[in-house]
């Protein structure tokens, strides 16, 4: 019974989440926001590359799996920072209180970025591949507007032959072993508006609706729907060596209730940091980073939801890494300057 009941379930999710949640969670986008908003592209003074995996639920076959790689970077960004802010003086945290004050807005200049990710739920595949580009504008000595969008495709395929039945034939997937698949246009379009002590976003994913067969029979349609994102932090100093950032991101996807995360990240200099984030109704996660060197920095996380009611102790949890690199670092930045 135990075994037929998570066949079931594992069967019957991708379908549930094809109608609801159609974009992949991300633990650790306070990392990397721009994996939510195009319009943090080329917000820092280097190209930004990151790498993430998370696997959801590990020990459950068919559990969603998720890969991205992002990267950004600025183009005509004139910066008049004289010296490199990684390599203080000895005693002096270069990601202290008089960095903070002495802090300025950067001349206008354009970003530009490139999104790919894969999104796979048991026999559901999602590719999403997107073109990003933002326009940064000061709107005073210390606050700057972004604005930026997405273009690109999605890709949703239905592998048939991972699909385990007690009945052979089923109408919804037809008789065949081979992939259904079907591409369709994708833009993203957001706002970021940030400061030296604070940042605030809103993005729209998947603007565009489009109804999508997942399978050969009509009956069985899906419609992609956009997603409003929408998200909000202050950084500020515990002492001269720690700061903290409380943020909050609210999701609203037609048809659903609101969704609502909260994050607290605690960094020490801009060598370390760990923080945890509960996702109200959902579950809570704890993460933690390190930035080895002005050009590689890695981080860590492991979330627990609800669903461990549900499924118990045959799932192990999630688990989520990022690798991120600087490149074109001329500064020689370790901590970011304005995505802390």
């Amino acid at each position: 019974m135990m075994r037929r009941s998570l066949r079931i379930l594992v069967v019957l999710l991708p379908l549930m989440q094809a109608q609801a949640q159609q974009r992949p969670h991300y633990t650790q986008y306070i990392l990397n926001n721009y994996i939510l908003n195009p319009a943090i592209s080329g917000i820092e003074n280097y190209m930004d590359v990151k790498l993430s995996v998370r696997n959801q639920w590990v020990g459950i076959n068919g559990a969603p799996q998720t890969f991205y790689g992002t990267v950004h970077a600025p183009i005509g960004k004139k910066d008049f920072t004289t010296t490199p802010t990684s390599f203080p003086m000895k005693g002096e945290n270069p990601r202290g209180r008089q960095y903070w004050l002495e802090y300025q807005a950067a001349p206008a200049h354009h970003g530009l970025g490139v999104q790919v990710m894969n999104y796979r739920t048991g026999y559901i595949n999602r590719f999403n591949g997107n073109v990003t580009y933002a326009y940064h504008i000061p709107l005073g000595l210390r606050t700057t507007l972004a604005a930026g969008f997405g273009a690109g495709i999605l890709n949703v395929s239905v592998d048939r032959s991972k699909i385990e039945l007690a009945n052979p034939i089923d109408p919804a997937i037809g008789q065949g072993t081979s992939e259904i698949r079907m591409t369709r246009p994708d833009l993203n379009a957001g706002l970021w508006l940030y400061g030296s002590s604070f940042f605030v976003g809103l993005s729209a994913q998947q603007i565009i609706p489009t109804r999508v067969n997942l399978v050969d029979n009509a009956l069985y349609k899906s419609t992609l729907v956009p997603h409003i994102i929408s998200t909000a932090g202050f950084r500020f100093s515990v002492s001269e060596d720690i700061s903290l950032l409380p943020s909050v991101m609210a999701r609203y996807i037609p048809s659903m209730p609101v969704f609502v995360d909260m994050n607290l990240k605690a960094q020490y200099r801009d060598l370390l940091w760990v923080g945890g984030n509960a996702r109200l109704t959902e579950g809570f996660s704890a993460m933690a980073g390190l930035n080895i060197s002005n050009t590689f920095n890695v981080s860590y996380s492991y979330d627990m939801s609800r669903t461990r009611y549900m499924l118990g102790m045959m799932q192990r949890g999630t688990h989520e890494i990022v690798i991120g690199f600087l490149l074109n670092n001329s500064y020689g930045d370790t901590c970011p300057r304005n995505v802390w």
